[in-house]
């Protein structure tokens, strides 16, 4: 059976383009795939607490893993070839589409993915470093880091409404009348009130 793995470390990421390339992929190749495993997780976080380690249990000999790139199974080179280990181990095979890699059991398969994944931890900690050594020259020329202070917002949700509230006041209408009107808390209509007086 061929499975298809798709992760992204947050909700603000989508999934689409790693379905899309792998749709591409096996529609190219004329292969069908039998499941779809999508999840929102970190890279780091332990194989056995993700979709993808629940995935791994029931796949069986001759199977297929299909993902986007290598780095979709792990963050850290321990976690991917632990992964690759597990799965060459029991004859499933791993295909990643834009590293365009057909893993197996066979020695160049292991070589490779070891490598690969090597190269790819190394390359996530240069830029680890390189980020950090920014930052500390910022510091250094005296650049304050972090977001900018905020200068305080003069306009109010109700500003500009002035006139059209106080005749609603003056038409006995409650605050919370008031606040349905404009879609706002009684109580921020009670403090815009005070503000007027």
């Amino acid at each position: 059976m061929i499975y298809a793995y798709v992760r992204v470390s947050t909700e603000h990421q989508s999934v689409e383009n790693q379905r899309f390339e792998i749709d591409n992929f096996c529609s190219m190749h004329k292969l069908s795939i039998g499941r779809w495993v999508m999840e929102t997780v970190s890279g780091a976080r332990e194989v056995k607490y993700r979709k993808l380690g629940h995935l791994l249990n029931r796949m069986r000999k001759d199977d297929i893993l299909i993902c986007a790139e290598i780095s979709r199974l792990g963050r850290n080179l321990l976690m991917i070839m632990g992964i690759l280990n597990d799965c060459m181990s029991r004859d499933i095979r791993v295909w990643t589409i834009k590293d365009n890699f057909k893993l197996g059991n066979d020695i160049s398969s292991k070589v490779l993915a070891f490598a690969f994944a090597l190269s790819a931890e190394i390359e996530r900690n240069l830029i680890s470093q390189r980020t950090k050594e920014a930052l500390q020259r910022k510091k250094s020329e005296g650049i304050k880091l972090g977001r900018p202070s905020g200068r305080a917002n003069n306009k109010k949700k109700l500003s500009g409404k002035e006139h059209l509230i106080i005749s609603l006041l003056q038409q006995e209408k409650s605050y919370s009348d008031i606040g349905k009107q404009f879609k706002v808390h009684p109580r921020t209509v009670m403090a815009f009130v005070k503000g007027l007086t």
